[in-house]
């Protein structure tokens, strides 16, 4: 009796592990779209402007000329670092939420 039913679960099995790689190829099509996508962030009313990649590599880092204030060098660092870390915040959630998309916001191991 159990071995017939084994066909129909082979089969339902086969289904869905075709399922399983159709979702791995659309989500590395995603992540390499969102990866070369760039998100930026400011610090100081603008003063500093970060952009970082969906990597979370910094690629572009502006900084206004008046914000360097020889007497002040710690503020402008703080800021640099302040825009940098919310950008890469932002592209974390940038990614989170690309691959939600295609997930349905399932929760899978390994990816």
């Amino acid at each position: 009796m159990g071995k017939r039913n084994m066909p129909g679960g082979m089969g339902n099995m086969s289904g869905m592990m075709k399922k399983v790689q159709k979702m791995q190829k659309e989500m590395a099509k995603v992540q390499q779209e969102l990866e070369a996508k760039e998100v930026e962030a400011t610090a100081g009313g603008g003063v500093v402007k970060a952009v970082v990649n969906g990597k979370k590599e910094l690629v572009s880092l502006n900084i206004d000329p008046e914000a360097m204030d020889p007497e002040d060098v710690e503020m402008t660092q703080d800021l640099i670092i302040a825009a940098v870390n919310e950008a890469i915040a932002k592209a974390e959630k940038m990614m989170e939420e690309g691959m939600a998309k295609v997930t349905g916001g399932m929760n899978i191991p390994g990816m």
